[in-house]
């Protein structure tokens, strides 16, 4: 068995690399921008390594290099623009000062507060007061109508209680590609939340494909058990993305983030 420690830098940023996708997409609210503020990261190591602790967890490293950044680069959105987009980055711009980020990383990407601290190059009790603050925050966020797609009833059911009591309402649950285009015709959500395998085989990238070519633009939330295979950075991919087994908090920050955009790429199977 390989000894981690023994790992080269590129190792260990490649077994992480799909996840720094992903907090860089849910920060943006977009594949491109966020794949770009990522690969940058990577430049920025490959051209002075050091900025890359390697005396840290590998992944605590390179999601500390890529804040160093963020908050010198991508942090200041460009609100001169127009359009939806452009609205939902005036508002995010309206947030506290590092309160998605610390969300974000100790929701979606799961670290420890310890951990969001030494990204953020903050303490402990600072990252906890970023929580509270970005808690708020996003309960603020104007409610919607969100649509699931997914084929366990189970999940569904969990998935509608959690939608729910943040204030949302649910149009209703397709577990078909087919289900869920007819359900998309009944009444237009402000958001999708899908499974990517559904209960006929159908996929539900395909569901929403069909959806995004009917509605255009339309945030749409993937929850899968291999989100790796949808972080490759190769193609249209999910700018907002939730592995299973999920967790509350995780579910309830993507939604509030994805509430936040309202542009979505259409995918290829």
């Amino acid at each position: 068995m390989t000894d981690p420690n023994n790992l080269s830098i590129a190792d260990k940023i490649g077994t992480n690399l799909p996840y720094l996708r992903r907090y860089a997409r849910a920060l943006t609210g977009n594949q491109s921008r966020g794949d770009t503020y990522a690969a940058t990261t990577l430049e920025a190591i490959l051209s002075d390594p050091s900025i890359f602790d390697d005396g840290a967890a590998p992944k605590v490293a390179l999601f500390s290099a890529f804040h160093a950044i963020w908050v010198t680069s991508g942090a200041n959105f460009d609100t001169d623009e127009n359009g939806p987009a452009a609205e939902a980055q005036r508002h995010l711009a309206g947030l506290t000062s590092g309160s998605r980020e610390a969300l974000l990383l100790h929701t979606l990407e799961e670290f420890a507060r310890e951990d969001v601290a030494a990204i953020m190059g903050s303490s402990v009790k600072e990252v906890g007061e970023l929580l509270t603050i970005a808690y708020d925050e996003m309960a603020k966020s104007v409610s919607g109508k969100v649509m699931v797609i997914e084929d366990e009833a189970i999940i569904a059911m969990d998935l509608e209680t959690i939608v729910a009591d943040m204030g949302h309402r649910i149009t209703g649950v397709a577990s078909t590609e087919s289900g869920a285009v007819d359900l998309f015709d009944r009444e237009r959500p402000d958001l999708i939340l899908s499974d990517i395998q559904l209960a006929d085989n159908s996929s539900g990238i395909d569901a929403v494909n069909a959806i995004i070519e009917k509605a255009g633009d339309l945030p749409v939330i993937f929850i899968t058990a291999y989100p790796e295979r949808l972080l490759t950075g190769e193609g249209p991919e999910p700018a907002f993305l939730i592995s299973k087994p999920y967790t509350e908090d995780q579910v309830r920050s993507a939604v509030s983030q994805a509430m936040f955009f309202a542009s979505s790429a259409i995918l290829k199977a």
